[in-house]
């Protein structure tokens, strides 16, 4: 087994309920690119198309994000600041669901690892923290962001909070309308949220013009955070999703699985991940590949998309803009087209037209493969989920727990299941109310 360097953490323990504690988070980051077998498409200049530079991404980003956006180096070390903060939340738990698998009567082994334990109840917080220590530490006053269901414009105001910067956040209108307790959470922690698109940026304007009763996108409210960042030299923006770094970041989440399973002798045979942006399923799915890569492992990954909003099982592989005004760099993915705009489904945080780079890149390779999931069917796995756990799961997180159950009903086999569980719905319940 391939651990990180200098790797001095505790074993993990595993206590009565078969919930597995690894007792320390890791010192590390976890880079895929390091042990891809071909290198990922550079991202290009949205004006020349040329390879971006540092110097290109500066007015954005802090150089050490910008650093860790093009590294190939296997293992990127965490900041003890950094870890300290985590330590509000992480390590996460790794569950076995010993109720959901009498309920389903599968031979299958099913755990889940949750992230729904952070202060916010999703998994953002791993991203977040870091980006905000790292342009804190760069000297920037204020972040801008988007945010979709507004798990990820919550962890960024938290974020800032306990690193002193301000925090503006242009939130999906249809999620804007839908869940006024995110909103809530970021006021809460200081920050400021708009709905998206807004009249208080040029792109937000023209987006009106063109439709005034339009419900938003991700892509949109990129382009609205995005403008925002740019004209003012005392911010910087942040994304939750999509960039090598912020997957880099959220790679603790499968690092401490892999120790988890370790520590019971455990082997995932497969590894199922809701997947919109890409920052959850590479989180949890890429140092699973790696051991793949480097150990030859044969754990499976499936990513699990909204049928709304399919960029890997039905959209094209080239370069598009991560945004509607073509404000951000071209990026080679599976995309369904920045103009793009996706019904109002209930998992704000999959409705995003194209996918990480790096997960796109993965699939095309067949590293992973993915389904489609059809909304009432996610609800349905969330219900059937809640009432043999008892964890009423995020939206987002219902896709993979309904791939999961597809999965387990129909093994014959003993084998082991993984769920990345990124979220707690405790401020979906709505959604959940017009589903039951």
């Amino acid at each position: 087994m391939t651990t990180t360097p200098d790797d001095v953490r505790p074993a993990p323990r595993t206590d009565p309920l078969g919930v597995v504690v690894p007792s320390s988070v890791p010192t590390h980051w976890y880079n895929l690119a390091a042990d891809l077998p071909e290198p990922c498409p550079p991202a290009l200049h949205p004006s020349t198309r040329e390879p971006l530079t540092p110097d290109d991404l500066a007015p954005l980003f802090p150089m050490a994000l910008i650093a860790q956006e093009v590294t190939t180096e296997r293992w990127v070390e965490i900041p003890q600041t950094v870890r300290e903060l985590y330590a509000l939340w992480r390590p996460s738990p790794l569950v076995r669901a010993v109720r959901l698998e009498r309920a389903l009567g599968t031979p299958a082994r099913i755990y889940y690892k949750y992230e729904g334990v952070s202060p916010v109840g999703s998994h953002k917080p791993n991203t977040a923290v870091a980006q905000a220590y790292y342009n804190a530490v760069e000297g920037i006053t204020k972040l801008t962001t988007e945010t979709g269901a507004g798990q990820w414009g919550a962890s960024l105001s938290m974020a800032c909070s306990l690193l002193g910067l301000e925090c503006e956040v242009w939130q999906v209108r249809a999620s804007y309308d839908a869940k006024p307790y995110r909103r809530m959470q970021m006021e809460t922690y200081g920050g400021v949220c708009h709905p998206s698109p807004s009249d208080l940026t040029e792109s937000g304007r023209a987006m009106l013009a063109a439709d005034p009763d339009t419900t938003g996108s991700l892509g949109m409210a990129i382009s609205e955070a995005v403008e925002a960042a740019a004209t003012n030299p005392a911010a910087h923006y942040a994304l939750g999703s999509v960039l090598n770094h912020v997957l880099l970041h959220q790679s603790v989440i499968g690092q401490e699985a892999l120790a988890q399973l370790d520590e019971i002798g455990e082997t995932a045979d497969v590894v199922f991940g809701c997947a919109g942006g890409g920052s959850n399923l590479g989180g949890l799915a890429f140092p699973f590949l790696g051991r793949n890569l480097r150990d030859g492992a044969t754990t499976r990954v499936v990513a699990c998309e909204p049928a709304a909003c399919p960029s890997l099982t039905q959209g094209e592989y080239r370069y598009d803009f991560g945004d509607v005004a073509g404000l951000t760099p071209l990026l080679k993915m599976h995309t369904l087209g920045k103009d793009f705009v996706p019904p109002p489904i209930h998992a704000g945080g999959l409705r995003y037209h194209g996918m990480a780079p790096m997960v796109s890149h993965a699939y095309e390779l067949g590293l992973l493969s993915a389904i489609a999931v059809e909304q009432e069917d996610a609800f349905a796995a969330g219900v059937e989920f809640a009432r043999a756990e008892g964890i009423i799961p995020a939206p987002e997180s219902t896709h993979a727990v309904a791939g999961a159950i597809a999965h387990a009903r129909a093994a014959t086999e003993a084998e082991t299941i993984v769920i990345g569980l990124s979220g707690n719905g405790i401020l979906d319940l709505p959604a959940y109310h017009q589903y039951v």
